[in-house]
């Protein structure tokens, strides 16, 4: 398979391409379940066109815990199917679909109460591995194991003594959630799906009753485009609403936002060789191991305000800094936290009022002809949710296409990724870079690592790190534009790495070196350079602003202070 690349021309390209022959299937939104409708469809052998507003998973799929999991929690609500169809998920994507990007992740749960505990939540561990090993897909991961008092304060010498008595320790797995959107979106367009970032659906284009395309502007230049497709999947998420007004139809049902914040502090603040989940009064929390990072998260809080923009306010990160250091021995202030973020959930409505009672299902509807409406889920169960809209879909097409496949299509970069993983030392040794700087390669691209590598060999200054930001190298900057898309210094910051949250200064201090760097991919001339500067410094000021607002009302406000950048 030919690997595509999402640079500039390649953009350019797709959205003249979608303008100039009628597709089987336009698909609205670019986060984990657009992507994945993009790819399911294209797979199929259908023309696939796939849109997005601004950056790929820029919602709602860049801003999520970062896990792959069952939903342990579920299986307390009794929702025994969603959380056996997410373990069969998780199981491919570690094992088939996404091994690259996909990892193992161990938590520990602490008991606070001697014998009932042990028994009602080790039970329910018991039935969590029972079901992912029955999957057929969960023989990847450890099973579960008790711990004493004494070993579990061993593996987390972060515990306060008497936060336990014991401990249960469980695997789920993790992956950087918008790099793997980004893949998938390569993935898609790889197997002939024309794809657009920063492409906003302004209305549709309607014969009678009946949806026959949509008019796609082009955010980057101000054109719009008249896109024609015999099916159109609204996969937009917490926007599902908004998109549906284009057409003056609600649709069959309501999607409500809830807000999850999350904290990002290093790895020496919470002295731990696993991951910790802890009940609070609403949910759970997760104290999650992310590289020379801890995630801490979530809430989960419903949410009315700027949908592309939620902000944290200072309330939040009082909720998460009291939970966690109800546990911690040295408790964690402020001044450790080196990232926050925030992002929507979109709930299907109805159930309860209560956000965290709404429903992870998912739904699929067919409110007026041509439109198929996808939404709720979870990000696990991405690959299903696809499946059903692209099946709805297809029954619009008159005509007979094939079933889904991709249960059995691997990702770009999946294919060869452990035999480089193998061989990571004789590459290290061929290139010159540090061995660990190889498997965080191998880790963020797997077999493409060997495409950004070309880069090193044609400018060997693309081998050194950041300035401000070493755990990533310059070459990682310039890849993000001319293959995988990146248009603005916020999307290479905040999405193709994640320097935005996992340095102190939020990525302020590489903005310079990086616009610099990627100027020439991106035709950016002395005046679009200092644009996308401002504009990120602009961006970081708004968010720590919100963060110090007493509630979302005021941490809104303050958030919307920084626009969206536009170009000159």
């Amino acid at each position: 398979m030919k690997t595509a690349t999402l640079g500039p021309a390649q953009r350019a390209e797709a959205l003249a391409r979608m303008a100039e022959r009628e597709l089987d299937i336009l698909v609205v939104g670019g986060g984990v379940v657009g992507a994945g409708t993009a790819l399911d469809a294209a797979t199929r052998g259908l023309g696939t066109g796939l849109v997005e507003a601004r950056d790929w998973a820029s919602g709602t799929s860049s801003r999520s815990s970062k896990l792959i999991h069952g939903g342990l929690r579920y299986l307390e609500m009794l929702d025994f199917a969603l959380v056996r169809e997410a373990l069969k998920e998780r199981g491919l994507l570690l094992q088939r679909l996404a091994p690259h990007l996909v990892k193992p992740v161990p938590f520990l749960y602490p008991l606070q109460h001697r014998g009932w505990e042990r028994w009602y939540a080790g039970s329910g561990v018991a039935l969590y591995d029972g079901m992912s090993v029955s999957s057929g897909h969960g023989r990847g991961l450890p099973v579960h194991r008790h711990l004493s008092h004494k070993r579990a304060l061993r593996v987390a010498p972060c515990l306060k003594s008497d936060a336990l008595v014991g401990a249960l320790q469980y695997y789920d797995a993790q992956m950087d959630d918008a790099r793997y959107v980004a893949t998938m979106v390569r993935t898609a367009a790889a197997y002939g799906a024309q794809v657009a970032n920063r492409a906003r659906v302004v209305g549709f284009l309607r014969e009678g009753e009946r949806v026959v395309g949509a008019r796609v502007q082009d955010v980057e230049t101000g054109g719009e485009y008249p896109i024609r497709a015999r099916q159109i999947v609204n996969a937009t998420g917490v926007w599902t609403d908004d998109t549906q007004a284009l057409i003056g139809e609600r649709g069959q049902f309501h999607v409500r936002a809830s807000k999850g914040i999350h904290l990002v502090v290093p790895k020496d603040r919470i002295h731990s060789t696993t991951g910790l989940i802890l009940r609070t009064e609403k949910s759970v929390l997760f104290v999650i191991p992310w590289g020379r990072h801890w995630i801490i998260g979530t809430t989960d809080t419903g949410w009315d305000l700027d949908k592309a923009h939620p902000a944290a306010s200072s309330a939040d990160i009082d909720y998460l800094l009291e939970h966690v250091n109800s546990v911690l021995a040295i408790p964690l202030t402020r001044d450790d936290v080196e990232g926050v973020y925030a992002g929507l959930r979109p709930l299907l409505a109805g159930e309860s009022d209560a956000t965290s009672k709404l429903s992870r299902e998912h739904t699929v509807a067919h409110p007026v002809p041509g439109l198929v409406v996808v939404a709720g889920g979870k990000y696990t169960t991405y690959r299903v949710m696809a499946k059903d809209a692209v099946d709805e879909a297809v029954h619009g097409l008159d005509r007979r296409v094939a079933e889904c496949v991709t249960e059995d299509v691997p990702l770009v970069g999946a294919e060869g990724y452990k035999a480089l993983w193998n061989a990571r030392a004789r590459i290290a040794a061929r290139t010159g870079l540090h061995v660990a700087r190889i498997e965080h390669l191998l880790n963020r691209y797997g077999s493409l690592t060997e495409e950004l590598l070309e880069l090193v060999v044609a400018d060997p200054s693309l081998g050194e790190p950041l300035a401000a930001a070493d755990d990533y190298l310059r070459a990682e900057a310039v890849y993000a534009c001319t293959h995988e898309g990146a248009r603005h210094l916020d999307d290479v910051l905040t999405r193709r790495t994640r320097i935005s949250i996992e340095t102190f200064d939020r990525g302020a201090h590489s903005a310079r070196e990086v616009a610099e760097l990627i100027a020439p991919a991106l035709g950016w001339d002395s005046a679009q350079i200092e644009k996308e500067i401002a504009h990120y410094e602009k961006r970081v000021e708004a968010e720590r602003e919100s963060q110090r607002q007493p509630d979302d009302l005021t941490a809104d406000a303050a958030r919307l202070g920084a626009p969206d950048i536009v170009p000159l």
